[in-house]
């Protein structure tokens, strides 16, 4: 018995010594740029995507031999293991253009309405939205930035000048570090996805990190939050306080101590957002009734042309381009779709010239403006063991412009019923980047979709900088220049 444990130091020390991690960029052979969304596999079914500049990190062992890696526009290559270093290593891919005249035997080019049509027709035996669970590496990064940004204190009965200036100049202070603050954070987590239809999920999540700088940590919540504490912290500590906003009741009270204020501080993420957030992320990658890629797909609200005729992993594909053809259409882009079976692929899309999404305008009565003003993503399918398409990487990216204008009365829980009237305005854009890489896929039944328990929380590991050690062998998307050199004061 006490031979087991050195048999299993011994067999985890083989293993060790015959794995390496593998990290590399892809660029184009003829230009040089770097090469994004590739597919690098080291098997028919398992791998990983290039990042935005084209580098990936593959974890093998000695039993894979070959890398395979595809990405449209390009001729598939296959490169031996033995062949690369560990690090720092480039890999060229060459355009995939001269192998056309091998394939078109007839002068005759196809339509890109009848393509889209096809695709249209294929869309039930290339897709499914139902019964699967997929093993989720989520990024999500969020921007925000503001123009203006102004507090006042500008009545208080019952509080002596002195405090009232004192609050003044705490709140312009803060008002300054914010504008001049570059604020960003980025939220990793790896799990599974487990999801009964579009709008049912489950998730588990077994690792998470936020990598962000405290000096700079501002949301429009914690915003609302500090300054309040500021107007607070001049007041009687002891009271609690009502706090309304025009004809809005914002908290039913609020006080130095309050327990809800101290479970924000948690490091957790709230496993209920992170399931609508990953289901939400999933869903705009589907293809069902009234989903949002199937409006790409209505030649009543799109018109169509070939872009290009190229490969994809040695298979022939059409890029086409879609445009608006009615105003309610908003977006441009474009669609590959293969020839074998229709399916679509690959997905670009982005807000056409002069369109944004919702928009709220009701400065000069609420003070209150709000305009969606960026939507855009690539999404990449790879057809998985059950012969279905299903996505492989998704990204969204949203940008909104947002202001705020607004009188905050802070009436004291009290029979004096005391009252502060407090001044804001901000105004500013928030811009969010959600990234999901699927780096498995299994088949699910409804059994074992009701036998998945979701907890409430997960604990989050909270850095300074980004540090891949934590990932280990896990399939992640490599980190951007911007992550690598992010590093908190």
């Amino acid at each position: 018995m006490k031979n087991i444990p050195l048999f299993i130091l011994a067999c985890c020390a083989n293993f060790i010594a015959h794995s390496q991690s593998i990290t590399a960029q892809l660029i184009d052979k003829g230009n040089g740029n770097p090469i994004p969304y590739a597919t690098i596999k080291t098997n028919e079914h398992q791998g990983v995507i290039s990042n935005e500049e084209g580098f990936f990190t593959i974890h093998i062992d000695e039993s894979v031999k070959t890398l395979s890696i595809s990405c449209l526009g390009y001729k598939h290559k296959t490169i031996e293991t033995k062949d690369l270093k560990n690090t720092n290593t480039i890999i060229t891919l060459e355009e995939a253009l001269n192998q056309l005249d091998e394939v078109f035997i007839s002068n005759k080019t196809p339509n890109a309405r009848s393509i889209i049509a096809k695709a249209r027709e294929n869309l039930s035996k290339n897709y499914t939205s139902k019964l699967n669970k997929y093993n989720v590496f989520s990024r999500m990064t969020n921007y925000i930035d503001f123009k203006v940004l102004e507090f006042e204190i500008e009545k208080a009965s019952h509080v002596n000048n002195k405090n009232i200036e004192a609050a003044n100049t705490d709140l312009v202070a803060m008002s300054k570090k914010v504008r001049e603050s570059n604020m960003v954070q980025f939220e990793d987590f790896k799990g599974e996805l487990y999801s009964l239809n579009r709008d049912s999920s489950k998730i588990k999540v077994s690792k998470a990190t936020k990598l962000l700088d405290h000096t700079n940590d501002f949301s429009l919540d914690d915003i609302q939050e500090k300054s309040q504490k500021i107007v607070l912290k001049y007041l009687d500590s002891s009271k609690t306080y009502k706090i309304k906003s025009g004809l809005f009741k914002l908290e039913d009270s609020l006080d130095l101590n309050d327990e809800k204020l101290k479970n924000l501080q948690k490091k957790e993420y709230q496993l209920n957002a992170l399931n609508t957030n990953t289901r939400r992320g999933l869903r705009g990658a589907q293809f069902y009734q009234d989903a949002f890629l199937n409006k790409f797909l209505d030649e009543d609200l799109y018109q169509y042309r070939i872009e290009s005729t190229t490969f994809d992993n040695d298979e022939l594909t059409y890029v086409i381009r879609f445009i608006p053809r009615k105003s309610k259409a908003k977006y441009t882009g474009s669609l590959s779709i293969n020839h074998g079976d229709f399916a679509i692929t690959k997905v670009d899309y982005h807000y056409s010239e002069g369109k944004q999404g919702k928009k709220i305008n009701l400065k000069f009565l609420l003070g209150v403006k709000y305009i969606h003003t960026i939507s855009s993503g690539t999404i990449l399918y790879n057809k998985s063991s059950d012969s279905l398409y299903h996505p492989k990487y998704i990204k969204h990216n949203y940008g909104n412009y947002f202001y705020a204008s607004r009188d905050v009365k802070f009436i004291e829980n009290s029979r004096d019923k005391n009252k502060v009237s407090f001044s804001f305005t901000v105004e500013g854009s928030s811009r969010f980047k959600q990234e999901l890489l699927i780096t498995g896929h299994e088949a699910l039944s409804e059994v074992a979709f009701n036998a998945v328990k979701q907890d409430t929380a997960v604990a989050y590991k909270e850095l300074k900088k980004f540090d891949k050690s934590i990932w280990g062998k896990d399939q992640i998307l490599e980190p951007s220049t911007e992550i690598k050199n992010f590093q908190s004061e």
